[in-house]
């Protein structure tokens, strides 16, 4: 026994020495420091009815000794605020790693060796081993980690370190491979406990008895959802760390690379647990009677893009309630599915008891599902024309049969008829109060409260009440869902359409619903079935949902007689609401999209295509005296960059003098040209020329100047002013000698511009102007660097030879990792070797590289502050262009907070994310009184968790239709950290009963995006035959639009 303890604190030495020795050979000292000699190693034995579960993997047989817990020492003197911060940061990383450690001690000691040992068993040995599936596992990855992190903090004050043993301690693959068991586990693990708790009393009992034995009372649901939590509190503690880490420590490189290591895990883990919790929502669902359904469920060819629990409405002809019923609506690729819910325990007790130990999840009986082609969303004034004259429409299956083209027709309902009556009812009444108003007008005597200034006050009164109506009527449109679905023709053979009615949990809900089902049409499109190619090893992998869906594909100009060349692409986003509440759910990123172009020794073209619907569409283009190189968009200036000088002279002057949103212009011939993107007037409002009319090849701004970068290597630098026009276009700019050759790309970060000349990069500051180093990008001086994109804390860049693109640290310049675009590329392009990269764009953790061959590649990187490297081998897109792909553009719109301020300020302070969980839907208040439409919300108070004006001055509690609760100090439920804070994990009928969290609650923002890729033609790499039409030739400038779902 004492040698093998000797072997075994030998082997935590060489584990120590390996993860203190740094962050790029620590892992792989570690593996071989674990793998050269392992007789302290065994295999697991799994108790299964097969071997699949083995998964080969090492458990470590951790002696009986307990380590020494970690513990800082006392504070020595003369520490810097940041300093004493990142004390209390590692002291609460070193508190939530024992807490952690403590609840899998709890899972294993408390449930899992009782239920083993227990005669006679209440749960079998098999099942045990199912449940508790990798816990062990789990537990020995944090105490190896927790003895490392114990020496780090005992040597704190020294070394100031900890970013390097993250690095090392969970970049190792058996901490992702055991983590993923147990996420994909989770699900069948709770469905074991459930069924145990519904068909044996004593393993209930036992539940029970071991939650009021424990300290803080937590369930075994609440301890064992923790590991799925765990990775996202390491995030926050470490961006927490890294904000208080100065630039320069030797710290900080190490903790953005942990931060990017835990959020690649948690990525992984993230879509593992979604993949979980689609394939249990769907057997659940094929649980249904109709074996028909079945057969289309399992036939593995359906994604689950969205399902929700949904309350069905049904009103009368006067606006009455004539039911409603809670529905789970679920959203395939290709299909629309609507179930009942059922929930059938013991005894109505029984549910509760279970209830509280461990999720219910609902039984489902499909009521109806449609082919998602035949289903139409019916917005406001759409009634009369969803459907044709000759189909009949039916409001619901159990009301009455009414054509659409009588009741509908040319009328406008704008919400539940009982509002829209009594709308009509007070405008009624104020054309007869008016015409009583005239007739006063005309008395020739004084009487009292007959005269005008009472008739007035009826007027106002009455039109105060009209807007508080109208609201009333907004707002609950804005969380009802009405579709429209075919059903079986009459006995004439006429097609017969029903109307179906949905209330929302919440407004952004309606917006997902809408768009998401507006995306998955798009994405039965021939030309996505299927659109990206994913590079996985086994080639059979599905492209995930949330992947870009082709949208349209566009001529770049409205004449193809000149054969123009596309130059550059900006997006002008506009922020006034320019559509309705649904049609923002549909429509492409509202603003303008500016393409210019030209011709080689020719003139320019500038077209200006609106993008406020689901396909582009020209409304501007004119002509420039030369080709068009590059476009910068230069938003309107924040108020503190813009200074007192700048409001005083605002003040002075001519309002119309205000600095607004522009557009800057790089020409061939040297022109710098500024247009004002209000509107699409395309008043040219300043022009300048180069210093020797020297071709302007790039363009970016920073908060306090215009660099433009030229082709003979200079970079001209124009400060900002005040006024209409922002930049000082008058005065000789400031020129820098960057290099001998042409100025190809500019990049401005936040306190640097970036600019390259051949393969070196010149940093200045942004603010100075002052060239502070330069650097190496690339060893072959014939080799350019022709594109910079900014990620986290690195730039990816790309060179104008070779298929390979390189990340650079942005603090360090550290070259950190390269990737070969032409390995992604084979499948497509067979035996092409030569390959060069044309574009870059980052969005939304993707990097989109396009290049000579009009192949686009997508790789995923991190979005955190951490480094952007690239983990996963990424998707190739089966559209792109017939020649190289000349630009890749993000066009981004946060919808307009109007669409949503009724309900936002209604929202509003701390009490919103108490009263009621946005991830909670079911927990909605009564059905018939939250959905007779609205017109309860001014006396009754709350209305799908919003806060109602008229009751926010009042004393005492906030009303609420919301029966209240009681309180759960004493009750045996799930503490706060309980339940997943996983965005993937949105099923709340069957996990999610926590609060929700602080992230969520203050989101107040939708953000609609699209991507546009520009060149020549249009070519669909699938190769299969016939097809849609090409738009346009092979030779045109084209545009291709990516949409993506909205982020909420």
């Amino acid at each position: 026994m004492q040698e093998l303890k000797h072997k075994y604190d030998c082997k935590m030495t060489q584990l120590m020495k390996a993860a203190k020795s740094g962050t790029k050979d620590g892992l792989e000292k570690t593996r071989i420091a674990v793998m050269r000699k392992v007789s302290f190693l065994h295999r697991k034995d799994v108790l299964g009815d097969s071997e699949e579960e083995d998964m080969g993997l090492l458990e470590v047989s951790v002696s009986d000794i307990k380590p020494p817990a970690p513990e800082l020492g006392p504070m020595p003197d003369g520490l810097s605020p940041q300093q004493v911060v990142r004390r209390h940061i590692l002291g609460s990383i070193v508190q939530s790693e024992g807490s952690y450690v403590e609840s899998l001690k709890r899972i294993l000691q408390d449930y899992r060796n009782p239920l083993m040992e227990m005669e006679p068993k209440v749960l079998s040995v098999r099942k045990c081993q199912v449940v508790f599936f990798r816990v062990k596992e789990i537990l020995h990855c944090h105490s190896m980690f927790q003895i490392a992190l114990s020496s780090r903090v005992a040597e704190w004050d020294s070394t100031e370190k900890i970013g390097d043993l993250f690095v090392a301690s969970f970049s190792k693959s058996m901490v992702l491979d055991v983590y993923s068991d147990y996420v994909n586990n989770f699900t069948n693990a709770m469905s074991i406990i459930k069924k145990a708790c519904l068909s044996k009393p004593a393993f209930l009992e036992f539940l029970k008895r071991r939650q009021i034995c424990s300290p803080d009372r937590v369930t075994l649901y609440g301890l064992m959802v923790k590991p799925i939590q765990r990775f996202p509190q390491f995030i926050l503690l470490l961006q927490d760390m890294l904000k208080n880490t100065p630039r320069g420590h030797a710290d900080r490189l190490s903790l953005q690379l942990a931060l990017t290591e835990l959020e690649t895990l948690a990525e992984k883990l993230n879509e593992q647990k979604r993949l979980a919790d689609q394939v249990a929502e769907i057997q659940q669902l094929t649980k249904s009677d109709r074996s028909s359904l079945n057969k289309l469920l399992t036939s593995g060819q359906r994604q689950l893009l969205l399902c929700e629990t949904l309350t069905e409405t049904v009103y009368g002809d006067r606006g009455q309630l004539i039911k409603s019923k809670e529905r789970r609506v679920f959203l395939l690729n290709d299909m629309l599915v609507c179930a009942n819910i059922n929930f059938k325990p013991t005894n109505h007790r029984g549910q509760l008891e279970i209830s509280s130990l461990v999720p219910l999840g609902p039984k489902y009986v499909v009521k109806w599902n449609t082919a998602l082609p035949q289903v139409q969303v019916v917005e406001v004034g759409q009634e009369g024309s969803a459907c044709d004259k000759d189909n009949i429409l039916i409001q619901h299956s159990g009301a009455k049969k009414t054509p659409a083209a009588g009741q509908a027709q040319n009328k406008v309902y704008l919400g539940p008829p009982r509002l829209f009556q009594e709308l009509q009812d007070l405008q009624k009444d104020l054309a007869v109060v008016e015409q009583i108003t005239l007739l006063i007008s005309t008395l020739h005597g004084t009487y009292q409260n007959l005269n005008m200034t009472v008739a007035q006050d009826w007027c106002l009164a009455l039109q105060r009440l009209m807007r508080v109506k109208e609201e009333e009527i907004h707002s609950a449109n804005k969380c009802r869902l009405r579709l429209l679905l075919p059903g079986k023709p009459d006995k004439s053979g006429r097609p017969i359409s029903f109307m179906v009615v949905f209330i929302t949990p919440n407004p952004l809900s309606k917006i997902s619903w809408v768009n998401r089902l507006h995306l998955a049409k798009i994405g039965l499109r021939e030309e996505n079935q299927p659109g990206w190619l994913c590079l996985d090893e086994d080639k059979k992998s599905k492209a995930p949902f949330w992947c870009p869906i082709l949208a349209c594909c566009v001529p770049a100009f409205f004449s193809r007689a000149l054969n123009l060349q596309l130059g550059a692409l900006v997006h002008s986003p506009v922020s006034c609401p320019l559509l309705g509440f649904s049609a923002v759910s549909t429509s492409l990123p509202q603003g303008y999209l500016w393409v210019g172009g030209g011709q080689e020794g020719a003139g320019g073209q500038v077209e200006i295509f609106s993008l406020n619907r689901p396909s582009p569409r020209t409304v501007k283009s004119f002509p420039l005296a030369s080709p068009v190189l590059c476009m910068e968009y230069i938003p309107e200036p924040e108020e503190e960059e813009e200074g007192d000088s700048g409001d005083e002279h605002r003040t002075a002057a001519d309002p119309s003098s205000a600095a607004h949103p522009t557009i800057c212009l790089g020409l061939q011939d040297g022109s710098i040209l500024v247009y004002g993107s209000v509107d699409t007037g395309t008043q040219c409002l300043a022009t300048c020329r180069s210093p020797g009319l020297q071709p302007v090849l790039c363009l970016r701004h920073s908060p306090s100047h215009l660099f433009a970068g030229l082709q003979d290597g200079t970079l001209a630098v124009y400060p900002r002013i005040s006024g209409g026009v922002p930049w000082d276009l008058e005065s000789p700019p400031l020129c820098l000698t960057v290099g001998p050759g042409p100025v190809r790309t500019l990049l401005s970060l936040e306190d640097a511009v970036w600019a390259s000349c051949g393969p070196q990069v010149t940093v200045l500051d942004a603010t100075t102007v002052k060239i502070q180093q330069s650097f190496e990008a690339h060893q072959d001086e014939a080799v350019s660097v022709t594109h910079m994109v900014k990620a986290g804390s690195g730039v990816w860049m790309a060179f104008s030879a070779g298929s390979s693109i390189r990340l650079f640290h942005t603090e360090t310049l550290e070259h950190l990792q390269e990737i070969n675009i032409a390995t992604r590329t084979t499948f497509l392009l067979p035996g092409q070797k030569q390959l060069c990269i044309t574009s870059l764009l980052i969005c939304q953790g993707l990097l989109w590289v396009g290049t000579d061959q009009g192949v686009i590649v997508l790789l995923p990187v991190p979005r955190l502050e951490g480094i952007p490297k690239i983990t996963g081998k990424g998707m190739v897109s089966l559209n792109g262009h017939c020649g190289p792909v000349a630009f890749l553009t993000v066009a981004t719109s946060i919808l307009a907070p109007d669409i949503l301020r009724s309900d936002q300020e209604e929202a509003e302070g701390p009490w919103a994310k108490e009263d009621k969980p946005d991830g909670q839907p079911h927990e909605a208040a009564p059905v018939p009184e939250s959905h007779v439409g609205c017109e309860l919300t001014r006396k009754k108070g709350t209305l799908l968790q919003y806060r109602l004006r008229s009751t926010a001055h009042l004393p005492g509690p906030l009303l609420s239709m919301r029966e209240p609760t009681p309180g759960d100090a004493a009750a045996m439920e799930h503490s706060e950290e309980d339940g997943s804070i996983y965005e993937m994990a949105d099923d709340p009928d069957v996990w999610v009963r926590s609060r929700p969290c602080a992230r969520d609650a203050h989101r107040k923002e939708i953000c609609s995006m699209a991507i546009i890729s520009g060149g020549q033609g249009y070519r669909n790499f699938s190769g299969t035959p016939g097809g849609r039409p090409a738009p346009c030739g092979e030779t045109d400038s084209t545009l291709l639009i990516w949409q993506v779902p909205l982020t909420l």
